[in-house]
């Protein structure tokens, strides 16, 4: 039987590599592995991708365009042919233009697919083109990346392989059995060899359970553990001065700053004993080197940006960059110098300067108040500023959805929901299955997964480039991402070479206008050939033993940049929103008798939404297996927390804050800390007990950085429900 090689597309560090078995006489996928020969994932695939099959063949798989006929958000819709649904979306997106302007359309993504063509290339070209407002893609790592690259210069680090030769290894707010699972391997390597995995967590997650130790952190205070180890490698002389002096700016005034920030002052923030906080800034600069595992999780709150910032600048101050497998990885993005100009023609937007839009304030943006809209603006530093609401533009008359559902993954749902279900509002969903954006949907246009198409994947947790291949034709009346969006700039009118080209020759095309050395050798033939192919780097590959790529060469103890932008140039405190929240309350609890109802006491606990172990965000998240597997929305509550409300575990809880309640069941477990709710998301709305998930209680509020929002920065009241179905007392 023919076997093809191809990729999977998800928001996932691995990029697994795979192979497709084919019948021939019936042309069906009929087996899904992974590649053996794949050197970082090995022939395994994940419990969610080793069942692609199923996702693909699903009996509720969108295959042909729909109409919708019923009202907004009930999901009632009418099948019609692809010629009559590009004709009349590209008729009401020219009325759009003709009234409101280019700017006045959309677009609204993410990491659906992570491949280069079918995620933003073909869709960057038709709103280039059209000159829609522009969207920042913040919803994930955006903080997190700003304050890596305010250190280093670019975002990377050890590959993953040279983790089996660390001498200890820091597992820092990453849940790697579920996230990054063939990371683990390699960590198990230098576990045999004798280094010590640590995992710092609110949680005691999977990896945590597995673990030689489990470190409870309060959520959002990362950064404070960080100065108090620099302060404790600092003041006993654990520093390689060697590194510092060659490789390193601002060490003086880095020493003069955590002078104050000691283990004891770091215990009040973190909950982790100052001696404890002592012993592992020892082990850490003891180390030969020492690995760090960090995720985006630890920066979605309101301190993220800097919180990673501090951690980033730990490796440098022990020389940790020197060694195989010393430093720390947050993302091996910056390993690839991709040039993207020609996958994605910026030349088609001409001299416009469209505005720009933050994909996690939605809400705001589907607002017709302009006050509301202005603040949807990225203005991602404090030296940006966001406009006045006269200036804000065009209220948004047309959203167009692909790899993404924010009506269950946006901030602020109540607000997302409210904007898509206005009825002047034009929205356009490319979608697989009738998700609860798609019921907002007055299109619902079938799209290809990735056996069915074409593309080029970049990951963004090891160093191999990948090509998929299609494996089966179309399911259905389904087309690639690639496809919509060339149907739909030929319906607009656009008779450009971009909308042209097929998506062999883009990827050709892009492949072969690669000029970066650490491309070199990887040309299309290859990739045809083998599948994958791994970047032109040493190995070992030492990203910053010999430097960084800053203005001055040298790691930023200091960052001219980061003062320029607006923020303290050093390592600094930020505390997370819910502290700030906290010392207000005392103030007010201080000088008020009677409270509001509005305002939520010192009995509130911290939410976290980290992802749920069969999930992928939304995707998988309607499949009846991973459902079964997964069980029902829970929220973790610590036994103390759970005694002082009443709460036993399997007891229906309501959530609520300000922006609404969410029911969910409660599991009563030590593996979470005292003060401190997990809830393992993201489920669907409409497959949630009251119709909403987690993200109805998450707020539009951004990250210190970036722009990015505060998924783990929550403030809420925990209730138990009664048998009548109403929330009982606190």
């Amino acid at each position: 039987m023919p076997v093809i090689t191809g990729v999977c597309p998800h928001d996932c560090p691995d990029t697994c590599a795979w192979q497709v078995t084919i019948d021939p006489a019936t042309g069906r996928a009929v087996r899904i592995q992974g590649h053996p020969h794949h050197p970082v994932t090995r022939g395994r695939l994940c419990g969610k991708v080793d069942r692609y099959l199923e996702r693909t063949y699903h009996p509720d798989r969108l295959t042909t365009p729909l109409k919708r006929v019923g009202p907004k958000g009930a999901g009632r819709f009418q099948p019609i042919g692809w010629e009559q649904a590009v004709r009349e979306i590209a008729d009401r997106l020219g009325e759009i233009v003709a009234r409101h302007g280019p700017e006045a359309i959309m677009p609204f993504s993410y990491a659906g697919t992570m491949g280069l063509l079918q995620g933003e290339g073909m869709a960057s070209r038709f709103f280039n083109r059209l000159g829609a407002t522009r969207l920042a893609r913040t919803i994930c790592s955006e903080a997190g990346f700003e304050g890596f690259q305010y250190v280093t210069g670019r975002v990377m680090g050890p590959a993953p392989e040279d983790f089996a030769h660390a001498q200890l290894i820091l597992i820092w707010g990453n849940n790697t059995l579920t996230s990054n699972m063939h990371l683990w391997p390699f960590v198990q390597q230098a576990r045999k060899r004798g280094a010590p995995v640590i995992v710092i967590d609110p949680a005691r997650t999977r990896t945590a359970r597995i673990a030689d130790e489990w470190i409870p952190i309060r959520p959002g205070t990362d950064g404070a553990l960080a100065l108090a180890m620099m302060h404790v490698i600092i003041a006993e002389d654990r520093v390689d001065h060697d590194f510092v002096a060659q490789h390193t700016t601002g060490f003086e005034a880095l020493k003069a700053r955590v002078r104050t920030f000691t283990p004891a002052w770091a215990e009040k923030m973190t909950g982790i004993p100052a001696l404890r906080i002592v012993r592992l800034a020892r082990e850490y600069a003891a180390a030969r080197p020492a690995a760090i595992r960090v995720n985006y999780g630890l920066q979605r709150h309101g301190a993220g940006g800097m919180a990673m910032r501090n951690i980033a600048t730990l490796p440098a101050l022990v020389g940790h960059w020197r060694h195989r497998g010393g430093g720390v990885l947050l993302s091996a993005s910056g390993a690839f110098h991709l040039d993207k100009t020609m996958l994605k023609r910026p030349d088609l937007l001409g001299d416009r300067q469209p505005r720009t839009l933050n994909m996690i304030r939605l809400g705001d943006a589907l607002s017709l108040d302009p006050a509301r809209r202005a603040q949807a603006y990225y203005a991602p530093r404090p030296i940006d500023r966001k406009p006045a609401a006269e200036d804000a533009g065009p209220p948004v008359m047309a959203l167009i959805v692909y790899n993404s559902n924010p009506a269950a993954v946006a901030p602020d749902q109540r607000a997302v929901r409210a904007g898509l279900a206005r009825e002047d509002l034009l929205t356009v969903v490319l979608e697989h299955f009738q998700t609860d954006t798609a019921d907002f949907a007055d299109y619902l246009l079938p799209a290809t997964t990735q056996l069915e198409h074409w593309d080029i994947l970049k990951p963004y947790g090891h160093l191999y480039l990948a090509l998929n291949r299609p494996a089966i034709p179309p399911v259905g009346d389904s087309l690639p991402n690639s496809e919509i969006f060339r149907r739909l700039a030929r319906g607009l009118g656009f008779r450009d070479d971009a909308f042209e080209q097929d998506d062999v020759s883009i990827l050709q095309e892009f492949i072969e206008a690669q000029t970066h050395p650490t491309l070199a050798g990887i040309t299309w033939e290859r990739l045809l050939a083998e599948g994958f192919a791994r970047l032109d780097l040493p190995d070992p590959f030492l990203p910053f033993a010999d430097g960084f790529p800053t203005p001055d060469g040298k790691c930023q103890f200091y960052s001219q940049r980061m003062a320029d932008d607006g923020y303290d140039p050093l390592p600094a405190w930020v505390p997370p929103n819910w502290m700030i929240e906290d010392q207000r309350l005392k103030t007010e609890e201080e000088r008020e008798v009677e409270r509001s109802p509005s305002i939520f006491n010192l009995q509130s606990l911290i939410l976290i939404s980290p992802p749920a172990h069969n999930f992928l965000n939304t995707t998988f998240a309607n499949m009846e297996r991973f459902r079964r597997r997964e069980g029902e929305p829970t929220v973790w509550v610590h036994p103390d927390d759970a005694r002082a409300r009443g709460v036993g575990d399997g007891d229906a809880v309501i959530l609520e804050n300000d922006r609404g309640p969410v029911q969910l069941t409660a599991r009563v477990t030590e593996d979470v800390m005292p003060g401190v709710l997990l809830a393992p998301t993201i489920w669907w709305a409409k497959l949630s007990p009251d119709g909403h998930n987690v993200n109805w209680l998450v707020s539009q509020t951004e990250t210190d950085m970036g722009g990015s929002p505060t998924f783990y920065d929550v403030r809420v009241r925990l209730r138990k429900l009664n048998v009548s179905g109403k929330p009982g007392n606190r």
